[in-house]
């Protein structure tokens, strides 16, 4: 018999933007090992195949990344693990983690960046040059990383000028390339900057879509010191001018009006190049889902309706 006519939803969600559940589909998530293992069940957190990185931290083992890829790639989600260049010391360290990624947890994407370190630990610091390797010439998506507010590691001068001479040669690599390519960029806090930069980058004839980064809700004072190491830009000021008002200094930050109104400008004009948002859960992955999910994000199917109980 039947368990659906007695388990249906009691609390149905409240009614959503149309805009801002559109934008929201297919969304991403990144995750840690440390805090992957906090997490009990995540097929009751996150829609089916959605993408979830799984950031490299330098100092976490091969062997953790590569369990928490597996785990997560069993689960049937899209796994795409961060190839950071600084930590890599050598082209064949580059291949055992390929091959153990993809031989151990089936992975085919993965995301390429230069990595938050300084002083590089090999012979690679640039996510250009992990490219130029050929080893990833089997994977089917390659993501690499945008800045929508600059990089004062790569531009110390507080230009643009190396950031999109290294844009313009992604670009022409994504031409060549069988992969899927997009920019994962760092997250933000204001749409209008992060619109004209996109703006900007398809002006710049940078067509590759951008996944936009986006912090998920959290503590306010966390996102402050989270948005500081990471060197964000004028952007902080959204949170900086938060903090100042005490009524609202105690309450979680939540991302919707930054994504509301991003979510309306990509309604206006559909051929915007932000295809995707992608989430750091600063605040905890199961706080970002159900955000994500109460604002028409698809929610993963409740156990019910497996075959498990069919």
């Amino acid at each position: 018999m039947s368990l659906l006519p007695f388990m249906k939803r009691k609390d149905p969600l409240p009614e959503t933007n149309p805009e801002l559940a559109a934008f929201l589909q297919d969304y991403s998530i990144e995750v840690m090992p440390r805090t992957a293992e906090k997490v009990e069940d995540f097929k009751e957190l996150l829609p089916a195949g959605t993408r979830v990185y799984v950031a490299h931290i330098d100092g976490t083992p091969i062997a953790d990344m590569v369990a928490t890829a597996k785990r997560l790639s069993r689960d049937g989600f899209a796994v795409m693990p961060h190839f950071p260049a600084r930590i890599i010391a050598d082209q064949a360290m580059l291949a055992d983690w390929i091959a153990r990624y993809s031989g151990e947890a089936g992975v085919d994407q993965a995301l390429l960046l230069a990595g938050g370190i300084a002083t590089p630990h090999g012979d690679f610091h640039s996510a250009m040059q992990l490219l130029e390797t050929g080893l990833f010439r089997d994977f089917k998506r390659l993501h690499v990383a945008g800045h929508p507010e600059g990089n004062r590691d790569i531009d110390k001068d507080g230009s643009d000028k190396n950031v999109m001479e290294a844009l313009r040669w992604k670009q022409r690599f994504s031409e060549t390339s069988d992969a899927k390519m997009a920019l994962a960029t760092q997250f933000a806090f204001e749409a209008a900057p992060i619109i004209a930069w996109a703006d900007a980058l398809r002006d710049a004839g940078i067509t590759i879509p951008v996944h936009i980064g986006i912090a998920g809700p959290a503590k306010l004072q966390t996102l402050i010191k989270f948005a500081i190491a990471c060197g964000v830009g004028p952007s902080l000021k959204v949170l900086q001018k938060r903090a100042m008002d005490v009524t609202k200094l105690l309450l979680p930050y939540e991302p919707t009006d930054v994504l509301t109104e991003l979510a309306a400008h990509k309604a206006a004009q559909p051929d915007f190049n932000i295809t995707n948002v992608h989430f750091f859960p600063l605040g905890g992955i199961k706080a970002n889902a159900q955000w994500a999910i109460q604002n028409g994000g698809e929610a993963a199917a409740p156990a019910y309706l497996t075959k498990e109980y069919q």
